[in-house]
């Protein structure tokens, strides 16, 4: 039998199974969708940001500046960094993923947490690497669990504080033990992309720890109290010696110039942000007591989504949810991919959906 003969992908890549997004499509017939699958911004962005946006758009023949400096700076301004130690992506993902496939070798290994992004295990096996999964406790990652699988093949730690698509996040100060125990030559990378939803006294995004260290790196996003999923921006605070490799290796002009500017307009409008995140808190807070009242166990969350199993019943179970969720219009997220095979994630919306799912779930227990 005759092999055909054509270009190969490098070991290990047809072993990744594909990222699948959240759905965005209800079946034919609904009226009025509910998207509560991604994690998006009910309020939707800053007026501010759109019209930013509109103001560059007869100037799109045009590159946008390369470093982009000003969005730069206005995050380092914001939150008190310094611009050096600051840069900016086509969304996180682009910055995680490139950390990747720099800092990783073949037969390297990274750790990610047991129901951690599944974006991490992508990234790790496309450079190469071996992802190796540390358990959680309580849907909460575990430092012990996490430094019980280093070893010296590992070369990074993904961790994202909070966590999608449990909403748990770990308290700053089990962030430094974790720290204070990894290799000086392990890359610690925080994903704080929910960071702006919590209200926890106990909590840090990680800007502290990496302005004391050499081996740790703060990714963080526009896509979701700033409500702009659909510009693509992401941002890092790394050390220096971090930034110096990664601006060797990131595409030219990464960030686009509707990018920069609705970023830099969306990260300004303070006031968008504190109703983005109030808005959050309050209705996170009541859906999640509502569907406990249903007898639905919801995980304590603090970012702007929930996770909510259901019962060992094939009646009840999360399939059978989402099936009559969808058909009225409200869109979650499964998330068996991530070891909860009876569970839906639930971004919180506005109020009408946030009603409307409550109320159609307790229609679906009765019948």
């Amino acid at each position: 039998m005759t092999t055909e003969l054509r270009p190969q992908p490098r070991p290990g890549v047809m072993e990744i199974d594909a990222y699948v997004p959240g759905k965005s499509h209800a079946p034919a017939g609904v009226a009025k969708v509910h998207k509560l699958s991604a994690n998006e911004n009910p309020l939707g962005p800053s007026p501010k940001a759109v019209e930013a946006v509109r103001a560059i758009a007869d100037r799109l023949e045009l590159y946008p500046d390369g470093s982009s400096t000003r969005l730069r700076e206005t995050i380092a301004s914001v939150h008190g960094l310094n611009a050096a130690n600051v840069m900016a992506f086509n969304g996180s993902d682009e910055a995680i993923a490139l950390m990747a496939r720099t800092y990783l070798r073949d037969g390297d290994e990274a750790i990610y947490s047991e129901h951690g992004f599944l974006a991490y295990p992508i990234y790790i096996r496309a450079a190469g690497a071996t992802p190796v999964v540390a358990r959680e406790t309580d849907e909460r990652a575990d430092v012990d669990a996490i430094l019980a699988a280093v070893t010296p093949k590992t070369k990074a730690v993904f961790l994202a504080n909070p966590n999608n698509p449990t909403g748990t996040y770990l308290p700053f100060g089990e962030i430094r033990r974790l720290h204070a125990a990894l290799p000086r030559d392990v890359l610690l990378i925080i994903d704080a992309a929910y960071a702006e939803f919590v209200r926890r006294n106990d909590y840090e995004a990680g800007v502290e720890l990496v302005a004391g260290s050499a081996n740790v790196v703060m990714t963080r996003t526009f896509s979701k109290v700033y409500g702009l999923g659909g510009a693509r921006i992401g941002w890092i605070y790394a050390p220096q010696h971090v930034v110096d490799v990664l601006e060797r290796v990131r595409d030219p002009f990464n960030v686009s110039a509707m990018a920069i500017e609705a970023g830099v307009a969306a990260m300004l409008d303070r006031a968008h942000v504190e109703r983005s995140a109030g808005h959050n808190e309050e209705w996170r807070n009541w859906t999640s007591e509502e569907l406990r009242k249903l007898g639905l166990r919801v995980t304590p969350s603090v970012g702007n989504f929930i996770l909510i199993h259901f019962p060992d019943d094939a009646r009840y179970s999360a399939a059978a949810a989402d099936e009559y969720l969808s058909a009225r219009g409200y869109l979650l997220r499964r998330v068996a991919a991530y070891g909860f095979p009876n569970a839906l994630r639930m971004t919180i919306g506005t109020e009408e959906a946030n009603r409307g799912v409550v109320a159609a779930l307790s229609e679906f227990l009765k019948d």
